[in-house]
Parts: structure tokens; sequence; C-alpha cells
């Protein structure tokens, strides 16, 4: 059986399975086989859920020659970023200060993916607590890009993507604080999102279960765009204890994707709050502009009222403090010194930040959700770049745009220390496109729109309206239509 098969859509992998042209414990040891050629390459994978996935395989197996009806993944492969508990297996969170935890549960969305017949591969690697936009942890080397093993494959989902796009499962799981599924999507070619703050429920321990604002989404990474409409439908949904944080109700995303987006308002800011763009980025970003024209919709060149710049800072202290908070308590008082420099200095800096600044970083964010609303009653989506640089060299720091980055706007100068380059540049540098919808709570995708000259992927960010998230997969798939971007794979 060639691994070109593991290049193919989910959508299509499930009829062979239906018709029993493969069977899903064929193509689950193909998907390991995947790993074992490809891993000590990658690092994608912290833990590798060998009996576990065959086991499964082999009841669904069971349920095809019973006739039984398949579950909406119906024997698909995938995997679960090692933030998220599966029951059983060791959780690592990207940290030595987790030790050889073993979960005693599912995550819900974990849960969900078992019942709808998806096989669970893995654990896929990601920085410390998912704290990072590269990928790296003391557990484990540089999670690699596929399209060249030099580069990173982004963070923190990077391990996700990576194994997506070496062609280990067709669709993987991955979460999003700000930017951490769409940047690793950009930087490995595939398409990334996120959905509405709240569409996909958590099981929380401790305080990250009361927060007021939880930036972190989780969201699916795949090859096609209806593979993630697919995982994204099966995670979706209200919360089993009817959490207040949640979405309580239920809505379709596979229905009408072929829809397209004609007569859709768009809008481009010029004026998005980045200090410096790559030249090579922004020449390959306006490239793909006309395709939307083509595709039918009207686009827009706006001004915002606001500067992100001024949200960065509220952003950040509020992140620091609710990160120190939740992670400190657990984890930071067992040993300091097994945290990555950048973590604990994060964690130390959250320490300091008043309740007065905590009070107004709220306020301010409220205000700016406020304004961001009132463009989405305007337009349907907002277009920019993903990231603003192509991706990086494992060991180096994606400080430099274009031979320089201008601090001249930041306040918190402190944040550039040499310590702290990680949690700056995944904040200044990676983050500048993706975070503001975190901030604001809309829903967001990535689509892969091109190559350098070097021949790493570029991608487009489309973010829309709250609950739009049907929308946005609606638009993925005309791009995907006019754009196919599965010809091109990476050699690995």
């Amino acid at each position: 059986m060639s691994k070109e098969l593991l290049f193919k859509s989910g959508i299509e992998l499930k009829k062979l399975i239906k018709n029993k042209e493969i069977s899903p414990v064929e193509l689950t040891k193909l998907s390991l086989e995947r790993i074992e050629e490809t891993e000590p390459k990658v690092n994608a994978f912290f833990s590798v859920m060998h009996d576990q996935a065959i086991l499964k395989a082999k009841e669904i197996e069971t349920k095809i020659s019973k006739g039984e009806e398949l579950g909406l993944l119906g024997g698909l492969p995938t995997s679960i970023k090692d933030l998220e508990p599966v029951k059983d297996v060791q959780v690592t969170k990207g940290s030595l200060t987790t030790g050889k935890t073993i979960a005693d549960h599912d995550q819900i969305i974990v849960e969900r993916i078992k019942k709808e017949d998806g096989i669970i591969l893995g654990k896929t690697s990601c920085p410390e607590f998912g704290h990072s936009g590269s990928n790296e942890s003391k557990i484990k080397d540089h999670c690699r890009n596929p399209w060249n093993l030099e580069f990173t494959s982004g963070g923190s989902s990077g391990g996700a993507a990576a194994s997506v796009a070496a062609g280990v499962n067709t669709v993987a799981q991955g979460s999003d604080g700000g930017g951490s599924v769409r940047i690793p999507a950009s930087f490995c070619g595939l398409f990334g999102m996120i959905g509405t703050q709240g569409r996909i429920p958590r099981r929380h321990a401790g305080p990250m279960s009361w927060l007021p604002v939880n930036y972190s989404r989780i969201g699916p990474i795949s090859w096609y765009v209806e593979d993630s409409a697919l995982l994204f439908e099966v995670m979706a949904g209200p919360h089993p204890e009817n959490e207040s944080m949640t979405i309580q109700d239920r809505e379709d995303f596979l229905i009408d994707l072929n829809k397209g987006i004609k007569g859709k308002k768009i809008a481009i800011p010029h004026n998005f709050g980045t200090r410096v763009v790559d030249k090579e980025v922004f020449e390959i970003f306006n490239s793909n502009i006309k395709l939307f024209e083509k595709l039918g919709a009207n686009l827009e060149e706006i001004k915002f009222d606001f500067d992100l710049n001024d949200l960065e800072q509220p952003f950040h202290k509020h992140l620091m403090h609710t990160f120190s908070f939740c992670v400190n308590e657990q984890f930071y008082n067992v040993d300091p010194k097994k945290l990555m420099p950048h973590v604990k200095n994060t964690i130390e800096r959250g320490k300091k930040v008043m309740a007065s600044d905590y009070a107004k970083a709220l306020a301010q964010l409220s205000e700016y959700r406020f304004k961001m609303d009132k463009i989405f009653s305007n337009f349907d989506y907002i277009l920019s770049p993903t990231v603003a640089i192509p991706p990086h060299k494992c060991n180096e720091r994606p400080n430099i745009i274009n031979g320089k980055i201008d601090i001249s706007t930041i306040d918190d100068k402190e944040m550039f220390e040499e310590n702290d380059y990680d949690y700056s540049s995944w904040i200044f540098v990676l983050a500048q496109f993706t975070a503001p919808f975190n901030w604001s709570g809309n829903p967001a995708v990535s689509l892969p729109c091109g190559f350098t000259k070097s021949g790493l992927p570029i991608g487009l960010q489309l973010a829309g309206k709250k609950r739009g998230e049907l929308s946005l997969i609606q638009a993925s798939k005309a791009f995907e239509e006019i754009k196919p971007w599965h010809q091109n794979r990476p050699s690995i």
C-alpha cells in the first residue's frame, strides 16, 4: 500500500473504508509506518499510541463487517496535541514539570473523536504549555518543517501541522491562544481554523475554568478544507455540563460548502497594527487578493479607528497574569529549573501585575471587542497575511524582518531582553495578525496562498463574524477550488 494514500482527502478515505476498498486497520498501520519513517526527522510526536490505535481500528472494522453505521470520522486516523488529556496516556503539556502524569480522563473533544470513530495515532509535540510561536521544549528537539527540515513547523500546534504535512494523517487537532493553529498551518502549507470563542468546549481543571476571557481555542489543521470542516463538526457543540463560556446551541458545518462568496464584502485594513511585514510575504499576499474578486467578492480597504499596538500591552498584562496564576499554582513550584527560560520569565513578570492593571486590561479589551464587532457589522470578512514572515530556521528567533524590527511603539522594552526572545518574537512578530482575533473572539482561518523563492509556504488569513464559521468554511472552499494547494507536497 502506497503512502500516497495518506495524502488523499479524509472524505475520499472515508468512502474507501465504507466501500471496503481499504480497511481501517490497513490505513492505521500505514499511518503508523509513516510515523516511524518520518518521526526521527520531524519530531512531530511526543508519544505514539500504537496498540490503542490498532485496537480502535479493529473495533471499527468489526462494525463494518456487521453492517453497522460508522460515525462521522468513519475510521480516519488523527492526532491530539499534547496539551489535551487522553485517558491512560501520558500528558506532558510540553513541560518537564508535569512528570510522568497519566491522564485519568479524556478531554471532551477526545470523547467526541472516539465516539465518531476517529482513530487517535498519538500525542503531537508542542512547546511548554503551548507558550511559543515556535515548537521546541526540554522534552524534545525542535519540531521541524517537512518542507525544509532546517526550518520550524511553527507553534504551538507545530507537531499537529507537521504530522499532516508529512502525510501521517489527513487532519489533526490543534489549539490556538494567539495564532497557534494558524501560524503552523501557514508555515506548513496547510488549512487551519479556529471557531468563535466558546464554539468547541473544553473540560478545564482548576482556575482555567473561570477565566473571564479565554483566548485559547481548539481547532483542526488539514490538507483539505472539507476535512477540517468534518473534524470541526465533530468537536463543536454544547458543553456537557452546560459551562457558561461555551456556545450551547448546535450548528451544521458541513452544509452548502460549495455556496461560494459571491456578493460578500471583504475588508483589507491598511493599518492593521503591524510594524514591519516581510517583502516577499507582502508580494505573495497581494498577488492573491484579486482571486477573491474573481470569486465575486467585493473588496474594500479600510482604516481602523484604533491602533492594535495600543492593545498589545493590555493583552500582555492580562495574558501574563492569567498564565502566571494558572501555571504557577500547579507546576511552577515543583521545580522552576525545569521550565524553559521564556516561560519562567513570563511567570515571574505575571506575578508583578497589579490588580488595577489587570482590570484596566479587561476594560480595554472589552472596548476593542465592541469596535471589532462594529467592523463586522459592515463586512463579512477581514483579509490579511497569516504571518508577517516566512518560516524561520529552528535555531533562530524571528525578531528581524527585512533586516530590522521597529519596537518604537512598544512601551514594554524589556520584552526584548535576551532571555525573552521566544515570547517577544511570538507576540510582536509571529502573532501580530493572528492574536487580534483571539482577543476579539472571532473565528479565523489560514489558507495556503503560495511559496517563497526558497520553497517555503506562505498563508493568508480570513477572519469572519462571530458564529460565522460556516461562512468562513464556504469562503475557504471557494478559494481552495480556484487555487488548489494540494498539488504541492513536501519531498520528505
